[in-house]
């Protein structure tokens, strides 16, 4: 007979991500008291889209992501998203750096590093873009610090390894932000539940599935039943709140909450890999995460970029990422995974999207029928002297794109994150993908409002998140000395160059 444990909690987090690890630890500053388990399928933390080697770790600010600022019909670029993005780094700058500061986290150079952000690209009709997105962008604070160049010699000198075997004649271009960052947000993740295990109240439980939850009818909390993987016991667990961060994970659990807010939701996974150099040579020549222009077609986590890396204390360069696609919704998921997710709520929108998606189709398709020799080719693109023997191919992580109804329940396809809630605010749920993880602290800070709305708004809780985060209920971009101020700060904090 297998045993049962039951108990009762405050908070249930389901998947040991960045998100998790971001709510557990505002939760337990907002209110020291609270009692919290967290509860992760896998053996560790951060082992999903969190680890280093699923994601691009490029600590999005949207200053080198060209996808965030697209080109109008008239030509004009729109900066709006690339804005909103870079306010919520800086966002998470602040909550990391209150990490540091208080000692809740140490040795900020284990998962945050200064590196040069830089866009690139070639041709007339390419070049002439990045010089208006670069105008565009002068004109937003957070972007001030941004340079421009189509000399030569000055991208030599950024990007030395890219312009080998270039010609001085080419059309070319660049823009460089000196104050970009590499991180590593599987060092982060583990470092803040390494935190959170220290204090009362708090109780990691990894090798545990959910296989249940469901809200109880009098009252809205919610009930439970999670497998421990290890030994078949089972707990049933009750709780006023849960939030769920398990990745691609997340869809399957909002199916089985069965609440009307995640009705019409379905996912599309995309699985990526890398091009990882084994030349210590190369690697050393290349300090920078240098981003392109994506295919016709291609998702946002798909642009391509050569990206140097500190990884495990190692200094690393990548390139890619090669999509593909799997069935599964986790690296360490299932094949039947997109089949089951398949419901009669959302068969619709899925078709739906997929009809309208056609491009995105053919791209991963064509991805997935690459040879070696094709992803030369394309890595020859931003190293052109590159050698296939100096390079090996890494499996990346998978990600779910959210499906979603539009007004006339349709399906379009989003590419970003998305939280859904339910009406209560007794559940929350995380899916989607980039930007993620860099934007882990503004999208709970959100959350946050939504589902502790009342808390949120008492004297104490804004006292302690103005604390956590300086700027917390303003904008930065439109307060260029506030911005200088919270960037100086946060610099010296995280011993990154400002």
């Amino acid at each position: 007979m297998t045993d049962t444990t039951r108990y009762n909690t405050d908070v249930v987090l389901i998947g040991a991500g960045i998100m998790s690890a971001t709510l557990g630890v505002l939760l337990k500053e907002l209110q020291p008291n609270i009692n919290i388990e967290i509860f992760e399928r896998l053996d560790s933390a951060a082992a999903e889209s969190s680890d280093a080697w699923n994601n691009a770790g490029t600590g999005h600010s949207a200053f080198c992501e060209l996808n965030y600022t697209p080109e109008n019909a008239d030509g004009s670029i729109q900066t709006e998203k690339a804005v909103k993005i870079a306010e919520s780094f800086e966002i998470s700058r602040q909550f990391w750096s209150f990490l540091v500061q208080n000692g809740l986290v140490s040795s900020p150079e284990n998962f945050i590093r200064s590196i040069p952000h830089m866009s690139f690209v070639w041709g007339e009709e390419n070049v002439d873009y990045l010089t208006k997105r670069f105008e565009a962008l002068q004109k937003e604070n957070l972007f001030k610090k941004m340079e421009f160049s189509t000399e030569f010699k000055q991208l030599v000198s950024w990007m030395p390894l890219v312009m080998e075997g270039r010609q001085a004649d080419e059309k070319l271009a660049a823009s460089y932000m000196p104050i970009g960052t590499d991180v590593n947000f599987g060092e982060l993740t583990r470092s803040m539940f390494a935190h959170l295990q220290q204090l009362d109240g708090v109780t990691m439980h990894f090798h545990h599935e959910v296989e249940k939850l469901k809200q109880a009818t009098t009252t809205t909390e919610w009930k439970i039943k999670i497998k421990d993987l290890s030994n078949g016991e089972i707990k049933k667990v009750r709780t006023k709140f849960v939030f769920i961060g398990a990745g691609g994970g997340s869809l399957p659990l909002l199916e089985k909450a069965d609440i009307p807010e995640g009705s019409g939701f379905g996912g599309f996974p995309v699985s990526g890999q890398w091009l990882k150099c084994t030349n210590p040579e190369v690697i050393e020549k290349h300090f920078a995460k240098v981003y392109g222009k994506a295919s016709v077609g291609a998702p946002p986590m798909s642009v391509p970029h050569i990206d140097s890396r500190m990884i495990d204390g190692q200094k690393a360069l990548l390139f890619g990422p090669y999509a593909g696609f799997s069935t599964k919704f986790l690296k360490n998921g299932s094949y039947l995974d997109l089949p089951l997710s398949i419901k009669a709520n959302n068969v619709i929108p899925m078709l739906s999207a997929g009809f309208h998606n056609l491009p995105l189709t053919k791209y991963l398709i064509d991805q997935v029928r690459q040879s070696s020799e094709d992803r030369l080719e394309a890595l020859r693109e931003y190293v052109p002297e590159a050698k296939m023997e100096d390079w090996e191919l890494e499996t990346a992580g998978q990600r779910v794109q959210v499906i979603k109804k539009d007004e006339n329940g349709k399906g379009i396809l989003e590419f970003g994150t998305e939280v859904v809630t339910k009406a209560d605010g007794s559940l929350a749920v995380l899916l989607g993908a980039s930007p993620g993880a860099s934007t882990a602290a503004a999208i709970m800070l959100d959350l946050l409002k939504k589902c502790f709305g009342e808390q949120v708004n008492s004297p104490e809780w804004q006292q302690k998140l103005k604390a956590m985060i300086p700027s917390y209920g303003q904008t930065l971009n439109d307060k260029p000395e506030f911005l200088s101020e919270i960037r100086q700060h946060t610099a010296e904090v995280l011993k990154l160059v400002n």
